[in-house]
């Protein structure tokens, strides 16, 4: 066993406890902190059923931005569809067998790959043309996008310019969820995208991706707008309501 696959196998490791552990402990975080007031994004629904439907388009068209700026919500939507669909079609490598819905998605999931990395490519253009996004953007946003292009231009080599043995690599990545030790191949384009996915698991929830489960903790778009209806309190302050 080369000490290369024992060096991607313990960083890929290490890199998904540090996603699932620092997501979980943010969360925790999203749960613990309070919300004294209730500011909804006016037009807001007056019922938890039209939170539920609002939270829907919000996670699925991206409505808010789509109101705000049509350009960044093309390529946003565009981005994160292509994402959704490059993600689902690497299930396969964790699946055996592989479920349906997976296989069907193989094809378009080839191509999604160049939509991702044209979606970012809009996001980052967007960062140095727009001089108020270009003011306001720190090196963090530019690191992240160029993180993300990297992964997308390094996957797309290897689907469509330097191929690798992908029945190697699924061995290799099963082997891992069985905590068991298999033969990875040496290609370069292989090894920067794994290294290049590792450090993305690795940064994730201290960065500003964390918007993805955030989103679903936001007050501003988790509250329904009842406040004559019905008195809001944050647990903490109804706690010392009581006591008084």
């Amino acid at each position: 066993m080369s000490a290369v696959a024992l060096a991607y196998a313990a960083l890929l490791i290490f890199s998904a406890a540090m996603l699932v552990i620092g997501v979980a402990l943010k969360i925790r975080l999203y749960l613990r902190t309070p919300a004294p007031l209730k500011i909804p994004t006016t037009p807001a629904p007056k019922t938890r059923r039209g939170v539920a439907l609002r939270m829907a388009r919000e996670v699925v068209f991206f409505e808010s931005l789509f109101r705000s700026s049509k350009w960044t919500w093309l390529f946003g939507w565009t981005f994160h569809a292509a994402l959704f669909v490059v993600l689902l079609r690497h299930v396969r490598y964790f699946q055996q067998p592989v479920w349906e819905p997976v296989v069907m998605v193989q094809a378009v999931g080839a191509y999604a790959g160049f939509a991702m990395v044209a979606g970012l490519a809009g996001l980052w253009a967007r960062r140095w043309l727009v001089d108020r996004v270009r003011y306001i953007s720190t090196p963090s946003d530019h690191l992240h996008l160029v993180l993300l292009l990297a992964i997308g231009a390094s996957g797309l080599a290897m689907r469509f310019f330097n191929h690798t043995d992908i029945v190697a690599v699924k061995t290799f990545t099963l082997g891992l969820l069985r905590l068991e030790l298999n033969p990875l191949p040496l290609d370069g384009p292989l090894l920067i995208h794994l290294a290049l996915v590792a450090l993305l698991m690795a940064i994730f929830p201290i960065s500003k991706l964390m918007h993805a489960p955030g989103l679903f903790f936001s007050p501003t778009r988790n509250q329904a707008d009842n406040a004559r209806e019905k008195r809001h309190l944050a647990p903490w302050a109804a706690g010392l309501e009581r006591r008084t």
